[in-house]
């Protein structure tokens, strides 16, 4: 009868240790698929931003037609951040996809806040109605892609948070939850926003 109630005791402490683990397993699942998600969302407005600089770089073509540098930059930084933003969607956490994709988003942001640095100097080119609402639109967008960025990033450290605390680490490292890398721009000048005044 003894040896009864020891299995019994035995089978209860089995069934709680591993309802445990799976709870804890499922909640790393939930929050990895939360920054997962998080990601997505950066990815739909780095779309839509990128989507609009083809058109700003060719109504701006027309008007300063002497600023071929600024205009060639603001096109290859483009190309990079769509090559970083493809890599980061692969694998969205990923330390080096991250810091790349900061790293390429900054770079275009210079570029951006050259060329409008540049279409100050004409008049008309201000005065271009695709030009303002392009402008508008890409303002629109960069607060957003900043406010999915912040969704990001907390999602990233909930999760970062959950994985490393005891005794939930042991699942995690068990289960292969790898750290998540924030999406950071390294240099403080690449942290504004260009500035869009037309």
């Amino acid at each position: 009868m003894e040896w009864l109630i020891g299995i019994v005791c035995l089978v209860l402490i089995v069934l709680v240790v591993g309802g445990w683990g799976v709870s804890v397993y499922n909640g790393l699942v939930r929050a990895r698929n939360g920054y997962k998600n998080a990601f997505a969302q950066i990815d739909v407005q780095l779309t839509r931003r990128h989507d609009l600089i083809p058109n700003l770089v060719e109504t701006a073509k027309g008007y300063i037609k002497h600023e071929r540098e600024t205009l060639e930059a603001v096109t290859a930084a483009r190309t990079r951040a769509v090559t970083a933003q493809s890599a980061a969607g692969a694998n969205p956490g990923d330390p080096a996809a991250m810091q790349e994709l900061g790293g390429a988003e900054g770079m275009l942001t210079q570029a951006l806040g050259r060329l409008f640095a540049v279409a100050e100097a004409y008049p008309d080119l201000k005065a271009n109605q695709n030009m303002m609402q392009l402008s508008e639109e890409l303002t629109s967008t960069e607060n957003r892609v900043a406010f999915a960025r912040q969704a990001y990033n907390d999602s990233v450290m909930a999760y970062n948070n959950k994985r490393e605390v005891f005794p939930a680490n042991l699942i995690a490292g068990m289960g292969g939850f790898g750290q998540a890398a924030l999406l950071e721009i390294e240099d403080p000048q690449q942290r504004q926003a260009p500035k869009v005044q037309f």
